[in-house]
């Protein structure tokens, strides 16, 4: 199959000329705006049942590189950084898809030239795209592991780009992305896997209450409100345009999540600004939200049953 044919059925004909200023920029920055920030996603723990057929998965098609692995478990990033816990359990049962928990991961790579580098590496490696969507702040590209767990590969631009309006809220769109002209931008060459500066831009979560949400993220973890969609909020530190996203487009209403379920076990927030943690553990405490404290890592479960980690 040619490889216009290739994308414009992998994308689920989601290809539009739709260009917008910094659409073309190369630079590719030394450290991502987003994990400069005074919190920032660190690390993300999934749960599935054929632990080698996923981690492939992420390895192969994703360009993870292979920090550590045991008969349970393997720890995946890039560079330098690892980002992703993968684990797996005898017991463990199937996350049904109104569940609350993952929406997707979302991998931050470092230019437009390296999303169009793995686009490239993907086209030619029979990887399936859900999608793809220009949203002003970044360009992404859309799809599933094989235990469809969701993943967002995406690309910031710079925030002297983005719009902020006076609230200090940042505009956001979900317009159509070209993506054969992403495609046609890669250089004809080997891909050697995700680059040095790739890590976890953000998480978006499946929640059962938008208002329980707010609730949490910002008067527990101190996030702000950044942007609204119908049915979702996206929250960020340091004027990101999110680091947590939650939305109730499948799981409006869902129970809690159980012990044993597949998919998004916990996720890991680090603070590079210790005063940031310690008023999200006042607040906690506060607000009666039980934490524990293990070698430095903080865990607390949302009012979702996601387990989240506070790290300096």
């Amino acid at each position: 199959m040619q490889r216009r044919a290739f994308l414009t059925l992998s994308a689920g004909g989601a290809l539009a000329a739709h260009a917008t200023a910094g659409a073309n920029s190369m630079t590719e920055p030394a450290t991502s705006f987003a994990l400069t920030r005074p919190a920032f996603v660190g690390q993300a723990h999934l749960a599935v049942a054929d632990l080698d057929k996923v981690s492939s998965f992420y390895q192969s098609m994703l360009g993870l590189k292979l920090f550590e692995k045991s008969a349970s478990g393997v720890l995946l990033g890039a560079g330098e950084r690892p980002f992703l816990h993968i684990t797996t359990d005898k017991g463990l049962r199937q996350a049904p898809r109104a569940s609350t928990g993952l929406f997707h991961n979302a991998f931050l790579v470092p230019s437009r030239l390296e999303l169009a580098r793995w686009l490239r590496h993907a086209a030619h490696s029979g990887v399936v795209l859900d999608g793809a969507s220009d949203h002003l702040v970044s360009e992404a590209i859309y799809l599933s592991d094989p235990e469809g767990n969701g993943i967002e590969i995406y690309r910031d631009r710079t925030p002297m780009e983005w719009n902020y309006h006076a609230d200090g809220t940042v505009e956001m769109a979900t317009n159509r992305l070209d993506l054969q002209a992403l495609y046609d931008s890669a250089p004809d060459e080997s891909w050697g896997g995700m680059a040095q500066g790739t890590g976890l831009g953000h998480i978006h979560l499946q929640v059962s209450n938008i208002a329980a949400a707010d609730s949490f993220y910002k008067d527990v973890l101190g996030l702000k409100l950044m942007s609204i969609y119908p049915g979702a909020h996206f929250y960020a530190t340091g004027s990101y345009h999110h680091h947590v996203a939650a939305n109730i487009w499948n799981s409006n209403r869902a129970a809690p999540r159980e012990k044993g379920m597949s998919g998004l076990q916990d996720y890991t927030l680090t603070f590079n600004d210790k005063a940031s943690l310690d008023a999200a553990l006042a607040a906690a405490e506060r607000l009666e939200v039980k934490a524990t404290q293990e070698n430095g890592v903080w865990s607390l479960t949302d009012p979702f049953g996601i387990g989240i980690k506070l790290a300096a």
